[in-house]
């Protein structure tokens, strides 16, 4: 494979995407800082097809990085693979307002092939390559200039080694027949919803233990009103205000700016200071949330009582059983969620009674829970055994 030298100019960029644009598939990587930023920091960009593998420098003065997001975003006829590549997408999709397409991620695909939940680069070049990754420059600090040869080896590597997994990955799925599998997990993870920073949902990653309308709303409206603080300063959110503070001021709210300086995890200086105020006015002009807004409760599935969690235990013991015995990860056959729903007594709009994972999985979950079938130790191994009718 030929490695190019670094690139900083868009000539060489663009004449190496022309090229890119012809290939079967392209591997992506990206190095960024974002410790101290609110949006992620793009310092390094490495691609490789099977031929040829490259670096490129976004940060280089006049570099115009139009050529290759083109290829990620507007190219469907090129399979973009990534490793874990949800970070990677997420500077695609800031950079762009979309995300690559077609994806293909090989931690993903992993799962399908029996290697784990979450498998980690190195251990997956190690599996395919029998090469150990050299992690020395894991913590390097990528917006510094210049980057040594070392830095940039490292880098490069991470697609290189990429191109040659992923072939052999993709042979493995075709032989098991799992290729199917994996198609919809890549929709959820190229979803650019995923990657939208939108201040008026801010407010559902922050959890608080009431319900009540009053509360909540001002809760979404102190979230928004960080989201934006912290937008439009580049810092992290929680440098604005951390989550636990957001959460006790809505359910405890001061009535005036000078009561923030009794707040926890707020400087007293937010008593008079124009953070504050901003704060202040957020908190003013809450207003209840709406009922269509509120969110459903953990308990939202119905009949899920004591002996429904039963049932959903026996749903995650079948889980265990039917992952091992088909040499799959867990997590890719069915989420905690949808085996709550079902022990419940729901039926529509679960992803285990569709599809692969009905084949799978949710023919048998749901023989399961509607008692057509048991457990049984045979063997000295948990199987599971057709169950003869039960009457109450």
């Amino acid at each position: 494979m030929h490695i190019h030298p670094l690139i900083t100019d868009s000539a060489t960029l663009a004449n190496l995407c022309t090229r890119l644009a012809e290939a079967d598939f392209v591997c992506v990587d990206t190095e960024f800082m974002r410790e101290n930023t609110f949006w992620p920091e793009l310092c390094l960009i490495q691609i490789a097809d099977e031929n040829e593998a490259a670096a490129i420098d976004p940060m280089a003065p006049g570099l115009d990085m139009q050529p290759l997001l083109d290829l990620m975003v507007d190219n469907p006829d090129v399979l973009k693979v990534f490793h874990a590549g949800g970070q990677d997408l997420e500077i695609v999709y800031n950079l762009t307002g979309k995300t690559p397409y077609p994806l293909f991620d090989t931690q993903v695909a992993a799962m399908a092939l029996g290697q784990g939940e979450q498998i980690g680069y190195s251990n997956l070049v190690d599996a395919y390559l029998g090469i150990s990754v050299d992690k020395g420059a894991r913590f390097t600090d990528w917006s510094r200039r210049p980057l040594d040869a070392r830095q940039i080896e490292y880098a490069i590597g991470d697609v290189t080694h990429l191109a040659k997994i992923f072939p052999k990955m993709l042979a493995r799925l075709r032989k098991t027949g799992r290729g199917a599998w994996l198609d919809q997990e890549m929709e959820r993870i190229g979803d650019p919803a995923n990657y939208a920073n939108d201040p008026e949902e801010a407010w559902r990653r922050i959890r608080v233990p009431s319900r009540k309308s009053d509360i909540l709303g001002r809760l979404k409206a102190l979230a928004r009103w960080r989201e934006l603080e912290a937008q439009g300063k580049n810092l992290p959110r929680g440098r604005i205000v951390k989550d636990e503070t957001i959460a006790d001021i809505a359910g405890h709210p001061p009535r005036k700016q000078a009561d923030l300086a009794k707040v926890r995890g707020l400087s007293p200086t937010w008593a008079t200071n124009d953070i504050g105020g901003r704060m202040m006015v957020a908190l003013e002009n809450a207003e209840p949330m709406p009922a269509e807004e509120m969110p459903a409760r953990d308990d939202r599935k119905p009949g899920l009582g004591k002996d429904g969690a039963l049932v959903a235990d026996l749903l995650k013991l079948l889980l265990k059983i039917r992952s091992r015995d088909i040499d799959v990860a867990a997590r890719l056959l069915a989420r905690g969620d949808d085996l709550d729903a079902l022990a419940a007594g729901q039926r529509e709009g679960l992803s285990i009674l569709e599809g692969w994972r009905f084949e799978q999985f949710g023919r048998d979950a749901l023989d399961l829970v509607e008692g057509r079938l048991a457990c049984a130790v045979v063997g000295g191994k948990l199987k599971m055994t057709r169950a003869e009718a039960v009457t109450e």
